[in-house]
């Protein structure tokens, strides 16, 4: 069968195949306690430990109970989209009227309908490195290219204004950020990304930010929506993280109200509707009762942060920059061992805890750091410091076998 070019220019999406590896394993002496082997802590996927709340999923049966299944428009429930601008105007005080909100089958297919909106084949796409594959793939599968920039600890992270200007040049049609950032957990600094839109205005681009951990900041510095810096910029957001929701794939997006019948078109024809059920069980994340309760996860998150970033860093595992949301430490394994992809599956025979190399989140550092989600509970985290803390660090360094 001849399949398309494009699909040889779409990378693995290792995390998933460290994933498998790691699952493999499960069925092996040295994960069965029964024979004498521990349990595989699985600190690589970055999925929260609890699911929806109790009453978004007693919405979800009520919607299947009472028959309320059927297509929704392209753009969603009108009541979903008037419940998002109403948060917005809640917790970060940014005017979204709810017509410019589209209702997508997760935050995926928001960034898949921004990309194919925005870019033409040939197009160059400014993105940070390191930052989510999934993320550039969208720009490829459209036909652009990402321009990948290095970042560096320093800068936290983040692209600043100065370099967008540098690297800008004639192919390039926009910027796509993330804040906070999937893997470092670090956000843009406000007045830097309030730059950068300014510069690719001028440069006659875009910017499109994804925004699916805004819930989970810790920090009051960060935690600001990049849509109150116009309506011109593009916010991805999304129902999995802070939410909860991650398999019942619902998202949305916010764009300036000239782009929703574009969005609406590519909507209707790529996916007719973001799942029913989902997004009638999703108005119960806005009650108040729930919000409640989705704030105490946002806090035991932090509290999690709290632990691992000094836990790692007091047994030799280095976090540059503390990660002020979302739920990944970014750690430069440099000085442990040469190669992180190497360094994983070590980890995974002789501690039975599972970690996410760096290649999957652009060259500039891919072999010398490693993401943990903190997405795990508590306990499970102090096991995964007793279990690192005790590896013989120079077996890290040896290359790496499964006899």
């Amino acid at each position: 069968m001849r399949l398309a070019s494009r699909v040889d220019r779409i990378e693995p999406f290792h995390v998933m195949e460290v994933a498998k590896r790691a699952s493999a394993l499960l069925s092996s002496p040295m994960c069965d306690p029964a024979q004498g082997g521990r349990r595989m802590l699985f600190l690589n996927i970055g999925e929260p430990d609890r699911t929806a709340c109790e009453r978004v999923q007693a919405a979800a049966k009520a919607a299947i109970e009472q028959g309320q299944t059927a297509y929704t428009a392209a753009t969603g429930l009108p009541a979903l989209r008037q419940a998002i601008s109403r948060w917005y105007a809640q917790r970060f005080k940014v005017d979204v009227d709810p017509r410019r909100v589209i209702i997508t089958a997760g935050a995926s297919a928001a960034l898949q309908l921004a990309m194919l909106a925005l870019v033409e084949p040939g197009d160059e796409v400014i993105c940070p490195d390191p930052s989510y594959p999934c993320n550039r793939h969208f720009v490829t599968v459209a036909g652009g290219q990402t321009k990948l920039v290095r970042t560096s600890a320093a800068q936290r992270y983040a692209l600043t204004a100065q370099q967008l200007r540098d690297h800008w040049g004639p192919s390039v049609r926009g910027t796509l950020l993330a804040s906070p950032s999937n893997p470092t957990g670090t956000s843009i600094d406000p007045v830097e990304l309030m730059n950068m839109v300014e510069t690719g205005r001028s440069m006659g681009g875009w910017t499109v930010v994804d925004e699916i951990y805004l819930g989970l900041s810790y920090d009051p510095r960060y935690g600001q929506t990049a849509l109150a810096l116009g309506e011109d910029v593009i916010s991805v957001n999304s129902f999995s993280k802070y939410f909860g929701l991650t398999g019942w794939r619902l998202g949305w997006l916010v764009v300036p109200p000239e782009a929703v019948p574009a969005m609406e078109r590519l909507a209707q024809h790529l996916y007719i509707c973001a799942s029913t059920i989902a997004q009638r069980a999703a108005l119960a994340c806005f009650e108040p009762d729930s919000l409640r309760e989705y704030e105490q996860r946002r806090g035991e998150f932090q509290r999690r942060r709290d632990f691992i970033v000094p836990s790692l860093r007091e047994i030799g595992w280095p976090v540059p920059v503390e990660p002020d949301g979302a739920f990944y430490a970014w750690m430069d394994t440099g000085s442990i061992a040469p190669d992180s992809s190497a360094l994983c599956l070590q980890l995974m025979h002789l501690a039975q805890v599972t970690l996410t190399p760096g290649r999957d989140f652009g060259p500039a550092l891919a072999h010398n750091h490693v993401r943990l989600s903190f997405a795990s509970s508590l306990h499970d985290l102090k096991e995964a410091i007793a279990r690192m803390a005790t590896v013989d660090r120079a077996l890290l360094r040896q290359p790496w076998t499964s006899a």
